[in-house]
């Protein structure tokens, strides 16, 4: 289609796609580099609170609007043992970190992140180790967290300060359990008996625990599709919603086909959303499985391949990007599409949340700003609730090196109340 100047958006409040669940607009938090030392947590500095925490980042991420915060990980989960994190913070271990090759001093566990959550508002979405771990500490965390009193471990989080229940309600069962950079890698019969037996007994302390079983790391990966599906297999009546993870970045000048990545992110989608109905169907089941995009941002990935790995350093300079406008109008796009997929991407969390590929950045002692790709997911956030309709656009196309001929503009649009 020729270069033209106009274009036409059609859209009807009788065309619906679906209500936007609040949890779209989620972030995350892993021990990673200094998304927690020195970015939430910065004991001593000038705006910090009485439980360490920095109000200025607490501040600018209310601002964001995050709803949703999954922790601890990421690649960090596979390999951590969350009886480190619980108790008095002198008396944690500190431990190599395998995922990120640096050390992790355990300052910053569970009660903490609860009180962090709660101080921005959010709600809690705690990552299982299901890659060096299994059933019988996956059950012991949900009882330390949840049960409110009256067991060794419910009594012992009474005993470490907490006397109420952490109410976490939403679980990912293990992080990226495909790739073979993880921690206790598996195939995906593997990791389905596994993450099927773990989501079984967690059902037995609390039937109405929500469940995120490992979907690909991301599309290009060998195993994609046939994963899902073998993992669902097994899991299927008892998780709620299966993983997606992905990250764009622009290659070799190619800018054309980054600010097209969307294109990308809507397929992954919809290939997704097409095994999950594949499986359902041949268990005859009634049930759809929702997605969980836990992970999503601009990551130019290059730079981090091709620098130093770090030497078991605390809290390490990692993944530190900087963004420009167009990385911001490519993230304004990638948050179009989870909005055009509302229906089923129940849950989206854009990772990282400050420091780490991140859209708050720190300096230890020093200040808190915003960066570029801050400004639209915060107006996302504040904007895009409501009931998504579906638009068709009429305009011009542009060819792309990577997806070839994609429309010059990409658009959704939320209907609310008033």
């Amino acid at each position: 289609m020729p270069q033209t100047d106009s274009a036409r958006f059609t859209l009807d409040p009788a065309f619906t796609v679906g209500d936007v669940n609040p949890r779209l607009f989620g972030s995350f938090v892993e021990h990673l580099g200094r998304c927690v030392y020195t970015g939430i947590h910065e004991p001593g500095h000038p705006a910090a609170d009485e439980a360490g925490l920095r109000t200025d980042v607490l501040a600018l991420i209310r601002e964001l609007g995050v709803t949703v915060i999954r922790y601890p990980g990421g690649n960090f989960v596979s390999g951590h043992k969350w009886e480190d994190g619980v108790g008095p913070v002198e008396e944690r271990p500190r431990r190599l970190d395998l995922a990120w090759r640096s050390t992790e001093t355990n300052r910053f566990g569970l009660s903490e992140y609860i009180d962090f959550v709660r101080k921005v508002d959010g709600e809690p979405m705690m990552a299982l180790n299901l890659g060096t771990r299994g059933v019988a500490e996956a059950l012991e965390l949900q009882e330390y967290a949840n049960h409110p009193s009256g067991t060794a471990l419910a009594d012992l989080r009474i005993g470490h300060g907490d006397k109420d229940p952490h109410g976490i309600g939403l679980w990912c069962l293990g992080n990226e359990m495909d790739g073979p950079w993880q921690t206790g890698h598996k195939t995906a019969e593997e990791y389905g008996r596994l993450a099927a037996e773990t989501a079984r007994a967690m059902r037995q302390i609390d039937p109405d625990v929500e469940l995120v079983a490992c979907g690909s790391s991301n599309q290009s990966m060998p195993t994609f599709a046939t994963w899902e599906a073998t993992v669902l297999h097994e899991t299927y009546d008892l998780v709620d919603h299966i993983s997606l993870h992905a990250y764009y970045e622009e290659r070799d000048g190619d800018r054309d086909s980054f600010l097209a990545s969307a294109v990308d992110m809507e397929s992954f989608i919809e290939n997704v959303v097409a095994t999950c109905d594949h499986i359902g169907a041949r268990l005859k089941s009634k049930k759809k499985i929702n997605l969980s995009f836990d992970e999503w941002n601009v990551w130019y990935q290059t730079h981090y391949h091709n620098a130093e790995p770090p030497n078991w350093e605390e809290a390490p300079r990692l993944l530190e990007d900087s963004y420009s406008v167009t990385d911001a109008v490519v993230v304004g796009s990638l948050l179009i599409a989870l909005l055009r997929h509302a229906d089923r991407v129940t849950v989206a969390c854009l990772a990282q949340l400050v420091n780490v590929i991140a859209p708050i950045m720190t300096e230890p002692g020093g200040p808190a700003w915003r960066q570029t790709t801050f400004y639209p997911f915060a107006q996302a956030s504040a904007h895009g609730r409501g009931r998504v309709l579906r638009v068709e656009v009429d305009g011009p196309t542009y060819e792309t090196p990577v997806y070839g001929e994609v429309p010059l503009l990409h658009a959704t649009a939320v209907l609310d109340e008033s």
